[in-house]
């Protein structure tokens, strides 16, 4: 029976210059947690790494005076699967929320996202196996996507940086491998986010499929609809998160106007966030995405309870494409079959993005058979994680 026998939690700052239409991200930083167990492979001790995802600051004092030490507490039958054979992800989550009052999910849920990750990839190094085949085995879900749909996020707003620049930023995800990228509106005018627009689709060949954009929250009501029908001729991929969040009646009534394809979700950070997005947010099953965050949204657990949800409200796991951009989504969408993950090329380092060698064609990636979530494979991540612990 693995026990926990230490947890190292940090910080690490992200690396990026860049902003959207409502942040800059140049201040930013985010937790890194070390989960180290009494199981020894060839006389070292097997550990679990986890972070968040970016768009939300590092959680430190949440972990430090509330999870860790909730989870330190425990006895080790508290905490071990029926078989013994491994940490309990399900029994971790009820013991990190213990005593916590519900709703008001913010940070709370991204510092128990954080351990959460760490504990799947320490289960499924445990097992031998990558963790989409670990969660497939572990949870009965019949065979995983072989690869997974990624598209490149990036056309973010910089000093300067005239629509040539944006075309060459396209261009080099297109050379990576990508075939459908996605670009930031809101952060200028309505007439220049449109040529931004125009001069990206050039790149694309004029393909509307090929190319999302993202308001990040902005737009009030009017600006939201005089957004969609400028955009609604170009057939775009999706016309992601236009109002706040919360603002369930401004997304019900663009949805009804605006015929395309509207994605959101991503800070959302529970359940029942996820229902009542589905409930009174105009949501269309069979054209919209969901972009929930497994990270942000209090891990994996919870994000299992939502694909539940989501079933039962009739749709299905390929409109979800998760927000984050890294490895341990990937695994995910891979195990679940979701419709793809988001990517972030060279952004948000050390914690964005996948496996050093990983090698993108056609927007399809290929998971390894790295043990664990596979961060041994991404050099400058794993040397942060390192310096956590002895």
């Amino acid at each position: 029976m693995p026990r926990i026998v230490a947890i190292h939690e940090g910080t690490v700052a992200i690396s990026s210059s860049m902003s959207n239409a409502f942040i800059d991200f140049s201040a930013m930083d985010c937790s890194i947690v070390a989960v180290v167990s009494d199981v020894l492979r060839d006389g070292k001790p097997v550990v679990g790494y986890g972070f968040n995802s970016n768009g939300r600051y590092s959680a430190g004092e949440i972990l430090r005076r509330r999870v860790i030490p909730r989870l330190l507490r425990a006895a080790p039958e508290e905490l071990e699967t029926e078989d013994g054979a491994f940490i309990d992800p399900a029994r971790a989550w009820n013991l990190m929320t213990r005593n916590e009052k519900p709703g008001g999910h913010g940070e709370r849920s991204v510092a128990v996202g954080v351990i959460d990750m760490a504990l799947f990839d320490l289960n499924a190094k445990l097992a031998g196996l990558p963790l989409y085949r670990w969660l497939v085995r572990h949870y009965g879900l019949g065979e995983p996507d072989a690869d997974v749909f990624v598209y490149a996020a990036g056309g973010y707003y910089a000093p300067g940086k005239e629509p040539a620049q944006l075309q060459e930023e396209m261009r080099g995800f297109l050379e990576q491998g990508y075939d459908v990228v996605k670009m930031k509106i809101g952060g200028a005018s309505l007439a220049d986010d449109v040529k931004r627009v125009e001069a990206v689709l050039e790149v694309l060949g004029g393909d509307g499929s090929r190319l999302a954009v993202d308001a990040n929250g902005r737009f009030d009501l009017d600006t939201a609809l005089a957004y969609g029908r400028a955009l609604e001729p170009f057939g775009l991929r999706w016309y992601e998160e236009p109002g706040d969040p919360l603002d369930f009646a401004l997304h019900a009534t663009l949805s009804e106007r605006y015929p395309g394809p509207l994605a959101t979700g991503e800070n959302l950070f529970s359940h029942q966030d996820a229902r009542n997005l589905l409930r009174y947010a105009g949501m269309r099953p069979d054209r919209d995405y969901l972009q929930f965050d497994p990270v942000l949204g209090y891990g994996l657990v919870e994000y299992l309870r939502i694909q539940d949800m989501l079933r039962a409200h009739g749709w299905s796991a390929r409109r979800c494409i998760p927000h984050g951009g890294h490895q341990f989504s990937l695994h995910i969408a891979a195990a679940l079959r979701l419709g793809g993950n988001e990517s972030y090329p060279g952004e948000f380092q050390p914690t964005g993005g996948f496996a050093d060698h990983a090698l993108i064609e056609h927007s399809r990636l290929r998971l390894t058979d790295s043990p664990g979530i596979g961060f041994e494979d991404k050099s400058e991540l794993y040397r942060v994680f390192r310096a956590l612990h002895p």
